[in-house]
């Protein structure tokens, strides 16, 4: 995303440039002194010779570019990426074994909390977090003050996965656009953002809590799709759940559901993307 800005920045300099270059003739022929004469003729050189550079970086630009999708040697475009267990551990199994409940407490909460559906549900960020607090304690009431306390610090169960930053860095000077399709609830996002860096490197991303639709629903493939102008059978989607994958098919994405970073990336390959 910030590389699209740099590039809209740059192409309004380089606008603003080839503006001056060729005004300059205009003012200079109003000029007067025994130097008027030489300046408007170099300034007419300047208007002429400026766009000349200009269009030749621009047919350098555009044979690198060329040459960097000729090095990808695949059909494929677009690499969308889930977050969770895909680019972050979502660890909440050793966050919760951290409270030292005992194993019929523990066990009671994770269904409450972790195993619910309204933790699902709570990706799609349509209520305040103390609605989706209360459905888990209602669904729990005898461990209400447990499950606020372990909702309370809830981002420690995500941690960045070691190679998400290289990962997704290294598809983007491949040449590769790489964008974000995740489910993710406003409150997990507001302790965990700064932990999600390679952010930073994509092209787009679509939040579930932004646009309040999660996965599997068709809805939020057809945001993506229509927010980022991609066309399906040139993008690959790497999730960990299966009926995630599943959906992305039905839109005529590529799928791969992801285990782990040598199996996503042997799946990648078969795809011709390397």
């Amino acid at each position: 995303m910030k590389n699209n800005k740099k590039k809209q920045i740059g192409a309004w300099i380089a606008i603003i440039v080839l503006l001056l270059a060729a005004c300059m003739p205009m003012f200079f022929a109003f000029g007067k002194g025994e130097n008027a004469g030489n300046y408007f003729r170099a300034a007419i050189g300047v208007a002429i010779i400026v766009p000349v550079l200009a269009y030749a970086m621009w047919m350098v630009y555009r044979i690198l570019d060329r040459d960097k999708k000729k090095e990808r040697n695949s059909a494929v475009e677009n690499i969308i990426f889930d977050v969770g267990k895909v680019l972050v551990k979502f660890e909440w199994e050793a966050y919760l074994d951290s409270f030292e409940f005992t194993p019929e407490k523990r066990d009671k909460i994770a269904k409450a909390v972790f195993l619910s559906d309204t933790w699902n549900e709570r990706d799609r960020g349509s209520y305040e977090e103390e609605y989706y607090v209360n459905q888990m304690v209602k669904a729990a009431p005898d461990c209400e003050a447990e499950i606020r306390a372990v909702m309370k610090d809830s981002g420690k169960t995500i941690e960045k996965m070691e190679y998400a930053d290289t990962w997704v860095r290294y598809l983007k000077d491949k040449g590769y656009k790489v964008y974000i399709l995740s489910n993710y609830g406003n409150e997990t996002m507001r302790m965990t953002k700064q932990k999600l860096t390679f952010l930073k490197y994509v092209d787009g991303a679509v939040f579930s809590c932004d646009v309040k639709q999660i996965k599997p629903e068709p809805e939020i493939y057809r945001t993506l799709i229509e927010r980022y102008h991609l066309e399906p059978e040139k993008s690959v989607f790497l999730d960990d759940r299966k009926e995630n994958c599943e959906a992305a098919e039905k839109f005529g994405i590529h799928a791969i559901q992801f285990h782990s970073f040598k199996q996503g990336t042997a799946e990648l390959e078969k795809l011709g993307v390397k």
